[in-house]
């Protein structure tokens, strides 16, 4: 399997380059040369297959030569030793539970994922490698696990002060090692836009080996296909489902419409956004405007320009009526958010975290006009991530999951920065 840049401006490359790159040299993003179809009979007999089976079936294709099946084979295992139970809400809608992992989020497979085929690519440790990400809530912290003591690789994370919560900050803030934490005097969109020039500058690729651990990253984006995977093993519908899924930066909804693309059976994809409507006013205007991000309780989502709706219109070859019949958008606001947080705990006894409500709210008024189908949302955050939140609407306290208590003692340790890429790059430079 090959890969090229979505620019049309850089040679073709193996998954192996194209992960250690991060992003082409033309600064697109790297897209497959082709879309794998499923084995025949997959589909069918998938309840048959183990969650690793799945995985290597699914992966080995966009891999290709890069990784030996013994090694991959292992990298799955690892990436995905936990679960990802569906579970149901009400009589036509279920939470495929993302945020049983070690950072409790969803993006602890693909950070999983990537770190481990980075450190399989570094293994002679040629090269020392700096990971450079840029976090609105999540990713931060599951990069950060995921790479914490990988051999030759160190890890800078952007983050918007004051605009994470009180866990993520301290999952991006307090691991050590070859993980560091700048806090950001401004946005998400301020830190993606710091990030993104830094891949620009010849200075500093002269001096680092930079590559990214956002969803951007063919590593990060394509290993989320397997939680659709998973869920469509515990479907027990005869219909195909309806899917909703919180989107912010669009790589998950991404990663699942290429599933989709490639054999597995979806009714409809429902991108569920806040007041962040950068994909929304797209669907109903077909004009892409982006805009700086808006700060909301569903933090993740805060993302006024998606970087990887790119690759989801690329795989509709950019015919927007092929993408209106598979794909819809909506935004949803903080109060609807929290009423829903609100009414479903009241009604079903199930506690969503925002973006989780954010996409409930979506499905639940899409099946309103779609009464014969049914759905689930993808609950990417556990609710303990969002306290405040959460214990206002449900007026209940949260426990503190095992995964995080430890967390609760230490101190954050972060470099603190103002916005702008000049600052950025005079403190890598000293590195």
């Amino acid at each position: 399997m090959n890969y090229y840049s979505l620019n049309q401006q850089s040679p073709k490359v193996t998954f192996a380059e194209a992960a250690v790159r991060g992003q082409a040299p033309d600064k697109g993003l790297y897209f497959p040369e082709n879309i794998p179809v499923l084995p025949k009979g997959f589909v069918e007999n998938i309840r048959q297959y183990s969650k690793e089976a799945v995985g290597v079936t699914v992966m080995k294709p966009y891999v290709g030569d890069s990784i030996p099946d013994d090694v991959l084979n292992e990298i799955i295992a690892e990436t995905i030793n936990f679960d990802f139970p569906l579970v149901p809400i009400s009589n036509n809608i279920g939470s495929l539970e993302l945020f049983h992992g070690p950072t409790l989020a969803f993006k602890d497979v693909g950070a999983r994922f990537m770190s481990r085929c980075l450190g399989y690519f570094n293994r002679h440790a040629y090269h020392h490698v700096t990971v450079l990400v840029a976090t609105s809530g999540d990713t931060g912290g599951a990069v950060a696990n995921g790479f914490l003591g990988v051999d030759g690789v160190d890890v800078v994370i952007l983050y918007p002060s004051g605009k994470v919560s009180p866990i993520q900050e301290l999952q991006l803030t307090t691991l050590g090692k070859n993980i560091r934490a700048i806090e950001v005097k401004g946005n998400f969109d301020d830190c993606q836009a710091m990030v993104k020039q830094a891949f620009m500058d010849a200075d500093l690729n002269n001096k680092l080996s930079l590559t990214s651990a956002n969803s951007i990253n063919v590593a990060r984006w394509l290993p989320q296909q397997l939680y659709y995977f998973f869920a469509y093993q515990q479907w027990q519908e005869a219909n195909p489902p309806v899917i909703c899924v919180p989107s912010g930066n669009f790589g998950n909804i991404c990663a699942g419409i290429l599933a989709h693309v490639s054999g597995l059976p979806v009714q409809h994809f429902l991108a569920a956004c806040n007041a962040n409507d950068v994909v929304p006013r797209y669907m109903q205007t077909q004009q892409y405007e982006p805009k700086n991000a808006i700060a909301t309780i569903s933090n993740a989502m805060d993302v006024g320009n998606p970087s990887n709706f790119i690759r989801i219109l690329a795989l509709f070859q950019q015919q927007f009526a092929h993408l209106q019949q598979v794909f819809s958008s909506v935004s949803v606001s903080d109060a609807i958010t929290e009423h829903t947080i609100q009414q479903v705990f009241k009604q079903y006894g199930y506690t969503l975290d925002p973006h989780g409500a954010v996409g409930y709210h979506a499905l639940a008024t899409y099946l309103q006009q779609h009464p014969e189908q049914s759905g689930f949302i993808l609950e990417t955050a556990h609710p303990i991530k969002f306290p405040d939140t959460v214990e206002k609407a449900t007026g209940q306290a949260l426990a503190y999951p095992q995964q995080v208590q430890h967390l609760l003692q230490q101190q954050k340790q972060s470099i603190v920065m103002d916005a702008g890429f000049e600052h950025l790059k005079e403190w890598l430079m000293q590195q």
